[in-house]
């Protein structure tokens, strides 16, 4: 009797523990994304108002279970289950696209060194509604790596559009009754037909009918578009030009690169320079070295500028700024105007040639558009004197995490130019002196 008590007992004890763990299944994953933002919150239903069941940060692992609009139903890898907006999700190639952002930036020569006033978001890409992984601090510098003008649209999430293309239905196939009904048309095509039946008469009134004046109250037709006049056609309002965007490609302390607003960043360089600037915005900045007045230690500096944004060159003006010992001040040493340049700038140093001495100075290089083609400037800076040494071809790079962008120091084979000195300078307008 006990042992048949103690059989009972276990088996209503399975068939318990069973009944506890029947549940509905887990939805299955039509996909993967990753979470975008610093951080994600997953909330139970679509409402803002939802309360949230999940907090994810930047680069954790999502599974998407299923797609409403431009809002995904997700789950977390705690098994947390909820909806999240699409555009801040990033795919797979995102994702490996964003690290070798940072990998390629940590190459890039700086263009310049800024700054922020506010609080503002790094973006994954040069666009308003794409994800921001970081969030600048008040006053934070970071490197500036590059520019890009955009033009402004509405922002496509890739994530979507990868799931609707992985969930698209397939192309039904044309199934073997399909094809016999094609073989009978054509078979019945080839049967040859009787001919057409004449047409009925015309009225006996066919000309009442076909000219007639138009009724008092019937409106005037509409008059035709050759025939509306040019003034009319002159106050159509025109269709409004595409609006662009400047945008910043940047490098933070730790590494990450990602991009901000040009205008909403400020350049670093000090307050008794930046006010030369006239109004036009400094697009980058060089430190071309020290310069001692007596205890204090200033500066040479180097900046390009552009008057208005929205172009696709990154400056229309450089200018070499020398500080005047003598005088306790700024002067510039070098300045050129109306020109279109592009990233990649940089300092370098150059190999300067006079007689049978060569020596290195400090140099740097810019590249600028001349004749429709564009080259690239190498200087030399030597003192207060600012000197061209090198003009060689040089190829625009349409994407400024291009790997070209690297080649930026002086070529090997390019033979540093000689300066000219007074002597060479009277010869070339003396014909008399150049026989000699």
């Amino acid at each position: 009797m006990r042992f048949y008590f103690v059989i009972f007992t276990l088996v209503t004890a399975a068939l318990g523990l069973a009944s506890c763990s029947d549940g509905p299944e887990p939805a299955s994953a039509i996909g993967e994304a990753y979470a975008g933002p610093m951080t994600l919150n997953i909330r139970q239903e679509l409402s803002l108002k939802s309360p949230v069941v999940a907090t994810v940060k930047h680069g954790e692992q999502l599974e998407v279970l299923s797609v409403r609009r431009r809002f995904m139903r997700v789950r977390a890898a705690s098994g947390a289950e909820g909806w999240c907006d699409s555009e801040k999700l990033l795919t797979t190639e995102q994702m490996a696209r964003l690290r070798a952002v940072a990998e390629v930036a940590a190459k890039l020569p700086v263009q310049a060194e800024a700054t922020v006033f506010d609080a503002r978001n790094v973006h994954t890409e040069p666009h308003r509604q794409a994800p921001s992984f970081l969030m600048l601090k008040e006053e934070e510098r970071f490197h500036v790596l590059g520019h890009k003008l955009v033009e402004r649209g509405p922002y496509e999430s890739e994530v979507t559009k990868k799931i609707e293309k992985a969930s698209a239905p397939a192309p039904r196939k044309k199934s073997a009754r399909s094809a016999k009904s094609k073989d009978r048309r054509r078979k019945d095509e080839d049967v040859e037909l009787p001919p057409m039946p004449p047409g009925p008469p015309l009225p006996s009134n066919w000309r009442q009918i076909s000219f007639r004046e138009p009724l008092p109250d019937e409106p005037p037709p509409p008059p035709k578009k050759e025939e509306r006049s040019a003034f009319s056609m002159l106050m159509r309002p025109p269709s409004a030009p595409p609006k662009h965007e400047d945008w910043s490609l940047i490098r933070v302390q730790d590494g990450r690169a990602g991009w901000i607003l040009t205008r909403t960043m400020t350049m670093t360089i000090p307050d008794d320079v930046a006010r030369y600037a006239e109004g036009h915005r400094i697009t980058s900045w060089f430190d071309l070295g020290d310069a001692h007045d007596g205890e204090t230690v200033k500066k040479h500096y180097l900046w390009t500028t552009i008057t208005k944004g929205g172009e696709p060159y990154e400056f229309d003006g450089f200018r070499i700024f020398v500080y005047n010992t003598k005088k306790h001040r700024y002067e510039s040493g070098y300045r050129a105007k109306d020109v279109r340049g592009y990233f990649p700038s940089a300092l370098h140093p150059v190999e300067v040639t006079e007689g049978k001495r060569t020596r290195t100075v400090q140099g740097f290089s810019l590249v600028l558009e001349e004749g429709g083609a564009l080259v690239r400037k190498t200087f030399s800076f030597e003192g207060y004197r600012v000197r061209l040494l090198t003009t060689t071809p040089w190829q625009k790079l349409e994407d400024p995490l291009d790997l070209k962008a690297l080649a930026i120091t002086q070529p090997a084979n390019a033979a540093p130019a000689v300066p000219q000195g007074l002597w060479e300078r009277v010869k070339k307008k003396l014909p008399w002196a150049k026989k000699s």
